[in-house]
């Protein structure tokens, strides 16, 4: 039986970062409207609960991943898991958030009628022993904050002879904390972020690590601790030293990403022979490190204080750069004829996307297909009415995307009040714009659902730019109404 309906002014999706911080905005700059978050898991935190295996840590800097409004306060600049979820649920703590999540809510439906100007959202709530009931709220605005990629299940490519494998096989999302690796052999598979955290992390109490790919990717070192952003902290104030390290990190980023687009060889030039410091005259980085595509081409690979290079120097793990044939009773066999021998195989071989959460979205009782739907700045859909979606940036930190994001949107709500209307929507007119797609990484994850991903348009405000200045100055400056978000 579906319970009676609850309303909100505004109903948020997902109690992970982004949408702990769409709280957060939403109260501060929105003060009269309610609001909900649904939240299908049991607890905050979203990827940085989900994930549990060892090393498990931010591939960004915290004072870039961190929100705008809280310093972080942390020496480690490149945090691991619990102390980003502990930054996390702080937040929700401090602010009063906590007190308006749902846990154990999985939104599966979402409709919106335009004669009552509302949405009706529907979820499954666990209720004990696994039992499920479908319940109803109704919102004027609807916040999508669940994250890019599938929580059910990563990508597993399917190889050959899995069955014949005689130890344990798992997947990085499906860690849990009965895999003991001590003094076993482990192969990873992948060479993306998640397998250059876990191979040297595995290798200080595995007997023996290797990283197994297909192809190389881009790595870089950086130091844990950032020696002049704790000088900095200790001499200023905690807030200004916090937005001057963002600021410089914000710039540094933006500089290295357009460098790598514009002197592609120089910058690649100079990331392999920081490898080959780090890894002695003799290593192969050819063979090993150096991937087929250009820098920033996919995202590069950070890994604090050379962890990565400090285990294979040490020789507790390798890099083998080779194709599966299949796998074996005792570990896998090579393309080349090689066996590498394993008693745990980890398949760290990348993740699901979705759009909006896997969510079933129906506009007037029209199905809304968003691999044919422009996005409006990178956060709004053509011709969805009062729902946005927090997406952060493929070449810098996710939140700063997501705190302009959510900036943009408590103007919007604001601007609607003012002006008495009850529905925005973008519509594009403009029969020159051309739909692109919405991500234009080389990445195996990205590629494999790039398809199914909303589309960018050929011009403002349809495109994404990637740059957070850029964004700045339309977010939080530009004009709300445009002539293209449509009012009534």
């Amino acid at each position: 039986m579906i319970e009676a309906k609850e309303h909100f002014d505004v109903l948020i999706v997902g109690a992970g970062l982004s949408g702990i911080g769409a709280g957060y905005h939403l109260q501060t700059k929105c003060p009269t409207k309610s609001y909900v978050i649904l939240e299908g898991r049991d607890c905050i935190g979203g990827t940085w609960d989900l994930f549990r295996y060892p090393g498990i840590r931010s591939d960004s800097d915290m004072f870039t991943l961190g929100y705008s409004f809280k310093p972080w306060t942390d020496p480690k600049a490149i945090a691991d898991g619990p102390q980003i979820l502990n930054y996390v649920r702080e937040t929700a703590a401090e602010n009063g958030i906590a007190k308006h999540i749902r846990f154990r809510h999985r939104v599966r439906r979402a409709a919106w009628s335009t004669p009552e100007a509302r949405w009706t959202i529907e979820a499954e709530r666990t209720t004990g022993e696994g039992a499920t009931e479908l319940v109803r709220f109704t919102c004027n605005f609807l916040f999508m904050c669940s994250g890019y990629y599938k929580y059910e299940a990563g990508y597993t490519p399917e190889f050959k002879g899995v069955g014949d494998f005689a130890g344990r096989i798992v997947h990085p999302q499906k860690w849990t904390e009965d895999i003991d690796y001590a003094g076993k052999r482990v192969v990873v598979i992948g060479s993306g972020a998640t397998a250059v955290t876990l191979v040297p992390e595995l290798a200080k109490k595995a007997a023996q690590v290797t990283m197994l790919q297909r192809s190389p990717t881009y790595v870089v070192s950086r130091p844990a601790q950032d020696p002049v952003a704790n000088k900095l902290r200790r001499n200023l104030p905690a807030r200004l030293a916090y937005h001057l390290i963002r600021w410089r990190n914000v710039m540094w980023g933006m500089f290295f990403f357009q460098l790598s687009r514009r002197r592609p060889a120089k910058v690649k030039d100079l990331i392999l022979k920081g490898v080959q410091m780090a890894l002695g005259p003799d290593y192969d980085v050819a063979t090993h490190f150096t991937p087929r595509y250009n820098p920033w081409d996919q995202r590069l690979c950070l890994v604090p204080d050379g962890d990565l290079f400090k285990a294979i120097r040490e020789q507790r793990a390798s890099v083998v750069t080779n194709e599966i044939d299949t796998f074996t009773r005792d570990g896998i066999r090579l393309k080349d004829g090689s066996e590498l021998a394993a008693d745990i195989i980890v398949t760290a071989t990348g993740l699901v996307l979705q759009v909006v959460g896997g969510l079933d979205v129906s506009v007037d009782g029209r199905a809304v297909d968003f691999a044919t739907t422009l996005t409006y700045k990178g956060m709004m859909y053509a011709d969805v009415p009062n729902m946005a979606s927090a997406f952060g940036y493929t070449n810098a930190s996710w939140t700063l995307k997501c705190d302009l994001t959510c900036e943009y949107v408590s103007r919007l709500i604001n601007y609607m009040d003012r002006h008495n209307f009850r529905q925005c929507v973008p519509h594009n007119d403009d029969l020159t714009i051309t739909a692109q797609p919405s991500l234009d990484f080389t990445s195996g994850y990205v590629q494999r659902s790039v398809a199914k991903m909303p589309k960018q348009g050929s011009k403002r405000p349809w495109r994404l730019h990637q740059n957070y200045a850029l964004d700045i100055v339309s977010l939080r400056f530009g004009r709300i109404d445009d002539g293209v978000m449509q009012y009534s």
